[in-house]
């Protein structure tokens, strides 16, 4: 169940990054970190990736609440504790 949570949490993330068009390099980053986790269940390179999307994520919510919705950046919050 918590990959389950993990893999939904990442796949929004990306696709908002990417909307975002602040963090292509990094959804393509996360995006593969996130493969590379369910090979070899390590996960130093998704939290890393993770980490530096929620900065992004919290700096665009405060330009604008609405740039990001507050469930996804409390989800990926979440997964990070769980790592």
């Amino acid at each position: 169940m918590k990959v389950e949570k993990m893999e939904k949490t990442v796949i929004d993330t990306v696709n908002k990054l990417e909307k975002l068009k602040v963090g292509e390099s990094l959804a393509a980053e996360l995006s593969w970190c996130w493969f590379s986790y369910k090979n070899d269940q390590n996960p130093v390179g998704l939290v890393e990736k993770s980490e530096k999307a929620l900065e992004l994520f919290k700096a665009a919510r405060e330009k604008n609440s609405r740039a990001v919705s507050k469930k996804l950046v409390e989800d990926l919050e979440k997964i990070l504790v769980l790592n």
